[in-house]
């Protein structure tokens, strides 16, 4: 699960607090913690200091790097990853949330600080729709700060914010009775994080915790029977070659040999860690730290997947795509054949052109329109023909949804996302 949200509005405070109370930090480090951020003059934020380990990120009270923990409950293991906020860190929310399968949407009730994060520049809204687009399956928003003076618990205020929200979250493509859950929380004070909120703080609430809700989904259904696939987030050299990263499809066992694409390059599995446990095979769904041998460190980098060699992930250059458009950027408002962009798609991250365009879609009905458009506006959904300059690993949504979808971002914005549709560049004509 991913924290996401705008800036301040108290995401490693809340993951923090729960890794407190659910025991993976104890007593003395969070006395630490709190010398520590009193002597910076900012004693509210030691529970940040739990995940928010950069001294840059202790100085400041911003997250910079996605932080990543676990903990447990009595029925579920859960990998807990802190997202950073600040608009200027987005590519590195990016890599969390790409890993994530719930999110929790951290928003302040504090009076001012909701209308901040919401406004259009604000990051509520582009985290929010990110998450959509990278495949976060529920999320969970939890209104923080409630017990602020400007709140003190005003159910107004909450239901305030829970109808603006809504609005934008439909729009965004969530379904609001499937897709969403709304709880009131203080990450700071740990109200509602674990144990269910006392009627005595606040009596119109009667829902479960933070925790209570993520222990109350029902099990994910995931891919364990398809090729390997494991997109590599980070590697490193501890007594081998590390390569971090979550496994999104199959089944990754040690003492097994696999190749790592592009390149088709062989290696070796001779250890499988998640959270600091050696395990002899890890499924669908793991975070892992995976000891390779076979191969150099300097061989693959971050985006490069690990495979099945029997059946390697698809790499390409060109690919075709639906794109949803959002908002262009002010000094390029039309998007046209030579546009340029900045692609994410699972951990990798690359520029990539515009051949052409190849359909504009009816949003409405869904239909081709018959004129083949010369340039697009913001707000359009069309379908591509891209070009990347290295060959990236790929798959089609319909087949692989988590390597088969991608986010396009230009002058700090995210300006649309896409799935794709075919490797390769566009069918022919005659071509099947």
């Amino acid at each position: 699960m991913v924290f996401i949200g705008h800036v301040d509005a108290g995401k490693s405070t809340c993951s923090g607090q729960v890794l407190f109370l659910t025991g993976m930090v104890n007593e003395r480090l969070i006395e630490k913690y709190s010398k520590e951020a009193s002597d910076k003059k900012h004693a509210s934020w030691f529970l940040a200091y739990i995940m928010d380990a950069l001294e840059e990120e202790r100085a400041k009270g911003k997250t910079v790097e996605v932080g990543r923990a676990h903990f447990n409950t009595d029925t579920k293991r859960y990998t807990i990853l802190d997202a950073p906020g600040h608009r200027n860190y987005v590519p590195n929310m990016i890599m969390g949330v790409a890993q994530a399968d719930i999110g929790i949407l951290i928003i302040s009730a504090r009076k001012g600080e909701f209308e901040a994060g919401f406004e259009k520049s604000g990051q509520t809204r582009e985290h929010a729709l990110l998450a959509r687009t990278l495949g976060v399956r529920t999320l969970i928003v939890a209104i923080n700060k409630m017990d602020d003076t400007t709140v003190n618990w005003d159910k107004k205020r909450y239901d305030e914010i829970v109808d603006k929200l809504n609005i934008f979250l439909a729009q965004a493509g969530y379904n609001i009775k499937k897709d969403l859950i709304y709880l009131p929380i203080a990450g700071l004070a740990g109200i509602n994080i674990k144990n269910r909120l006392d009627s005595s703080v606040c009596n119109w609430y009667s829902g479960e915790s933070l925790i209570g809700t993520l222990d109350a989904l029902p099990a994910l259904q995931r891919n364990e029977t398809g090729p390997l696939r494991i997109p590599v987030l980070d590697k490193f050299k501890d007594m081998g070659v590390i390569a971090m990263g979550k496994v999104e499809q199959g089944v990754i066992a040690r003492g097994q040999s696999y190749v790592i694409m592009p390149g088709s390059l062989p290696c070796e599995v001779v250890k499988i860690e998640n959270d600091e446990k050696s395990l002899k095979r890890a499924r669908a769904g793991e975070n892992v730290n995976i000891t390779l041998k076979g191969i150099d460190e300097s061989a693959f980098h971050r985006g490069y997947v690990i495979c099945d060699p029997l059946s390697p992930v698809k790499v390409v250059t060109e690919f075709v795509a639906q794109l949803m458009l959002m908002e262009l950027p002010s000094e390029k408002v039309l998007f046209t054949a030579s546009s340029t962009a900045v692609l994410h798609v699972h951990t990798a991250v690359c520029d990539v052109e515009v051949v052409i365009i190849l359909a504009e879609i009816d949003k409405k009905t869904g239909q081709i329109a018959k004129k083949l458009p010369k340039f697009v506006k913001s707000r359009s959904v069309i379908n591509v023909h891209f070009r990347v300059p290295v060959p990236i690993c790929l798959e089609v949504f319909k087949d692989s949804p988590q390597l088969g979808r991608f986010t396009l971002r230009d002058e700090a914005l995210t300006i649309g996302f896409g799935k794709v549709l075919r490797l390769g560049p566009p069918k022919k004509k005659g071509e099947n």
